[in-house]
């Protein structure tokens, strides 16, 4: 393979974690120490940043200030929702992307996001094949849902899943404290994967979680809900109910009732209100109890306080394997992991995967992992689930509070007037 020298854009796209910029960072000081990569840029909110040509230089960061992005929630550089058509329906877009490509002499595109965005990775590097021009294009995977065709898990997904194992330890010692009777409701989110609702057995397991876990798997009814909760509660006074945002019914449709506030640039449904409406189904079923619905809505993504380490430095990984094997002249391709065992121990090692295996497919949790009633997950989960957690990032603080990454995102200046 001919050693191809330019420009890199590095781009998120997508819902926010708590460890994407850790892989953004991987990507840009692996690309920053690269003699094949010219300069190394970030775009302004991820594709839309290359169709407006706005550019950022990361090449004028301060090197501390980058370092700090490994523990800096949400997308440093900006993320986005946006649907690119088919080329061969309208190919404008991927018109202006080559132009851009051409004018900062682009030779790697890195994008970071989920399914969405790997079908952005896979409909821009099949237009650049097809228009003649050489440019590796390599996907790196993120997603809270971890529903990511191919790969043992996505980086994202373990520290979310932190985040609601421990939310849930506390919601639990919380409603258990009075002598009155308490039915507690908790909406996660996952459209069509229940990955990280199924996430709060990790609290039970640790002796403070939930007494139900209702997931998008399994078509839900209302009845058999009801009944669940009532016999947990007539039992002990108390009932803890975790369900994904996204359950529905035997035939498709969503129990949420805001699923009309819209979709998102990529046609999916618009979530929330499914534990204000569950709770008042409870409130008609059991008037003795206090019922509660609780939402932790954007928290769940962003909690880089809780994060785990494991999924901080696999993030960290995924970004650097994808610049180092463009480099090395893989193209088309999307970074996944590989779980083993060493001694006993877990052990996560990357693969590559072609863009096109990946691109709009989801990986469900098997139905084998959850019990037979629907209610409750199997410890089957529990083993996959409870190494990604490990380890507290200790991150830097100033005066007891965060000290996340301030960016200086300087607009880089095309080729000729660089």
């Amino acid at each position: 393979m001919k050693e191809l020298k330019g420009a890199c854009i590095i781009g998120q796209s997508g819902g926010p974690t708590a460890v994407i910029n850790a892989s953004v960072l991987g990507a840009i000081q692996t690309a920053l120490n690269c003699p094949q990569i010219t300069r190394v840029l970030g775009a302004a909110h991820g594709i839309t940043g290359v169709l407006n040509q706005q550019l950022y230089d990361m090449g004028m960061e301060d090197p501390v200030e980058l370092e700090l992005l490994k523990f800096t929630p949400s997308s440093a550089l900006g993320t986005c929702r946006y649907k690119m058509k088919d080329p061969e329906v309208d190919p404008t877009d991927y018109e202006k992307i080559l132009e851009c490509f051409k004018k900062f002499d682009v030779r790697y595109f890195f994008y970071n996001g989920g399914n969405d965005s790997m079908d952005t990775c896979n409909k821009i590097s099949k237009f650049m094949q097809k228009s003649g021009y050489e440019c590796r294009v390599m996907g790196i995977p993120k997603t809270i849902d971890n529903d990511l065709f191919g790969t043992d898990h996505c980086p994202g997904y373990a520290s979310a899943a932190k985040y609601i194992a421990t939310s849930c330890m506390e919601v639990k010692h919380d409603a258990c404290c009075y002598d009155t009777g308490m039915v507690t409701i908790i909406e996660v989110m996952g459209r069509h994967a229940g990955w990280l609702t199924a996430a709060a057995a990790l609290a039970s397991y640790a002796g403070a979680g939930p007494d139900l876990i209702y997931l998008p798997e399994v078509d839900f009814d209302m009845d058999n809900f009801l009944n669940d909760v009532e016999r947990v509660y007539n039992a002990t006074n108390k009932c803890m109910v975790v369900v994904s945002e996204g359950i529905h019914d035997k035939n498709g449709n969503f129990i949420s009732q805001a699923k009309t506030n819209g979709n998102d640039g990529f046609g999916h449904a618009q979530l929330g209100g499914l534990a204000n409406k569950l709770a008042e189904v409870v409130r008609e079923r059991i008037t003795s109890a206090k019922v509660r619905a609780i939402e932790p809505s954007l928290l769940q993504r962003c909690a880089t306080h809780l994060a785990s380490t494991t999924d901080a430095m696999e993030a960290y990984l995924a970004g650097k394997t994808a610049v180092t094997a463009a480099v090395n002249g893989d193209t088309d391709k999307m970074v996944a992991f590989e779980r083993n065992n060493l001694y006993g121990q877990y052990v996560c090692n990357t693969k590559l995967l072609p863009l096109e295996s990946v691109a709009n497919f989801e990986r469900k949790v098997p139905r084998e992992w959850i019990n037979a009633a629907g209610n409750g997950i199997e410890m089957a989960f529990i083993d996959y689930a409870l190494p990604l957690i490990q380890g507290d990032t200790g991150m830097k603080t100033v005066q007891a509070l965060p000290r996340f990454a301030r960016l200086r995102k300087v607009l880089a200046k095309p080729c000729c007037e660089a």
